[in-house]
Parts: structure tokens; sequence; C-alpha cells
């Protein structure tokens, strides 16, 4: 397999590299962080989050006790979804209600004693998360892939519930105790047990995956397609921008809601190749021909260092920028559910 693919739009499947056991993304720039790259960025670059205390978060930066009655019993046209924070969201349509990158901990860590740790908590436990029938992993980094919050799905819903994850990651969700798992690459789709209307479909991403300094990229990182008969759902996970989210579009678009990650983009030297900053995720919201998209991957870690608010205000003004309609890309506040694509087209209420 060659160590660089083109491209170009006239490639609509690019794979990735897998090489002496470890993936590599196909697209031209991308290097692994090296640790020079991580101490620089920890002891030398400025943080600008200027995170406030709780009281002025409670403030600022609510978050809500979800509206249970709306989760136990979703609409029947349209999407409704709840962002739980970070890059956790349930969404439910269609007839099948699933769970993307659950993170329930206090941090996103190997110990909850040391580690990025939750500056707004979660708005609801496992414990009170309505019925589910599948969950999503995008790749294995801590942020994405809590082993606690897998434990804890397990002991609630056991093998009512259907994991999907990138190729490589089927063995570490075994033996958390996952029986029903699912393992994709890159354009490979399943259809869902039980529901053989509803499509899931691993597509591309420009990121990297370790749990431990020894296992970098032995795993494949992506993102997630959702299709079901009426509506579609597209879930980024965690990337760089790279020419995938074109193809994904082409392939696969448009959706009904896509959910994009806006935050952890700064310093932007070392973090352009792994994460998007707000002008990217507005373009990959075009690129895949996304109806409405919901911010995540924001307000919750601690995880670089620009203003912890400044997505919200460069998201409006990049939609803005670009001529698309007024709150195509929203943000809300953690808890909230709310409905896209339905009888009243967007309910954030």
């Amino acid at each position: 397999m060659d160590d660089v693919f083109n491209d170009s739009e006239d490639d609509s499947y690019t794979k990735p590299i897998l090489k002496n056991g470890k993936y590599r993304n196909p697209w031209k720039g991308y290097s692994i962080p090296s640790f020079t790259d991580v101490f620089k960025f920890l002891v030398f670059e400025k943080d600008n989050s200027n995170i406030p205390n709780k009281e002025e978060l409670d403030k600022i930066l609510p978050v809500e006790k979800p509206d249970f009655e709306k989760l136990n019993n979703p609409p029947v046209s349209g999407i409704q979804a709840l962002w739980i924070g970070h890059a956790s969201i349930l969404v439910q349509f269609d007839g099948i209600s699933v769970l993307a990158d659950p993170v329930f901990s206090e941090r996103c860590s190997p110990s909850q004693w040391v580690g990025p740790k939750r500056y707004r908590p979660t708005p609801c436990t496992v414990e009170e998360l309505p019925h589910l029938d599948a969950v999503v992993i995008s790749h294995s980094h801590y942020d994405h892939l809590d082993y606690n919050s897998v434990r804890q799905l397990n002991a609630k819903y056991g093998d009512k519930l259907w994991w999907y994850v990138p190729m490589g990651t089927k063995l570490w969700m075994t033996e958390a105790g996952c029986n029903n798992v699912v393992e994709l690459s890159w354009w490979e789709e399943a259809h869902h047990p039980g529901k053989e209307n509803i499509m899931f479909a691993c597509t591309p991403t420009q990121h990297w995956s370790n749990r431990s300094p020894f296992d970098s990229n032995k795993t494949l990182w992506g993102s997630w397609v959702i299709k079901g008969p009426n509506h579609s759902f597209y879930f980024t996970g965690d990337s760089a921008y790279c020419a995938g989210f074109r193809q994904i579009g082409r392939k696969y678009g448009p959706f009904t809601l896509a959910a994009i990650p806006v935050g952890a983009y700064e310093p932007q030297k070392t973090l352009k190749y792994h994460h998007v900053n707000p002008e990217e995720a507005v373009q990959i919201h075009e690129d895949v021909k996304a109806q409405s998209s919901v911010a995540i991957h924001w307000g919750t870690f601690k995880m670089a260092w620009e203003p912890y608010l400044e997505c919200r205000q460069r998201v409006s003004d990049a939609v803005k920028n670009r001529g698309l309609t007024a709150g195509c890309f929203f943000f809300v506040n953690h808890g909230r559910v709310f409905t896209v694509g339905g009888d009243n087209m967007c309910n954030l209420d």
C-alpha cells in the first residue's frame, strides 16, 4: 500500500494506511505528535483559556437537567438529541437510539486522580439514560473511550446494547465486557441487527490513537454515519481538517444532523493536524452536506489553550461570512434535549 494517497475530488474512498501493525493517516502533512511537541505545548505555550470559577460558569455555561419525558418518548419525525458534554451525544431517530463517545467520568485519564478534569459536570448519569440500541466509538483516546462509562453501560443494558468501533478496537471492548461488538474500517458498512433499515458506516478522519505510550496507532480512528429510512446522522468524533469530509458528503450526504468538534485548537502550530478550528468545523458542515450541525468537543474539559468560549463567536462569524443560514450550526447547553429535521424543523427549546 502506498504511503501517500491522492486526496483529489476523484478519490472517493481514501483508505487508511496500515504499516508494521500501525495505522497512518493517508493525507500529506500529518505527523503524530512527538514527546517534544507535547512538552513544548504544555510548558512554553501561553494558556489563554481563562476558565472562571463554578459560580461564574453556572451563569455563562449552565448545565441543564435533561427532559427525560422527551427522551423516553422520542418524536416520530426528526432527530432528537441530547448533548451530554464534550463529544458525548445521544441521538434518537427512525426507531433507533444511539450514544456516541460516552464519557461520564470526572476525568478523561487512565486515573481518576490525575489528568483533565471536568469544569462542567455531566447533566445525567448512565442510570438515568433512556433505552439505548447502540454505542459508536470514534477512537481510543480517553476523552472519547472511557473504561468506567463502558462498564456502567454494560451493567445497565447488557447484551441488548451493540457497540460499533473502528478497526483494532474490538479486543479492548471485549476485554471490557462488551459482547456485541461490530468492528469496521473506513467505508465499511453494517446493518443493525433487528433493525435492518438502519445502517452504520465507519468513515475517515485525520487523527491518531493511543491509550499508553506503547500502543500508538495500533487501532484505527474514524467518524460515523448512521442512516435510517427518513433521517441520517453524522458524528465526526475528533479530527483535523482533511479531504475525507468532502468524500463523506458525496457518498452519504446530506445529513439531517451532524455533530462536529469545535474546540481544542490552540496553539494552531501544534494542533492543526489533530483538531479542527471553528472555521474548519463550519467547512466540515458544508463538506458533509449537513442540514443542521451541533457543536461538540468544547466547554467540558480544558484540553488546549484557546479562550474557552471563543469557539462560539468564531463559528457564528464563519457561518455569516460564508453566507449560510443563521442557526444552521448551533451550540446548546449541556443537558439540552433538542430536535432537528422534524415537523417543526428545528426545536432547541
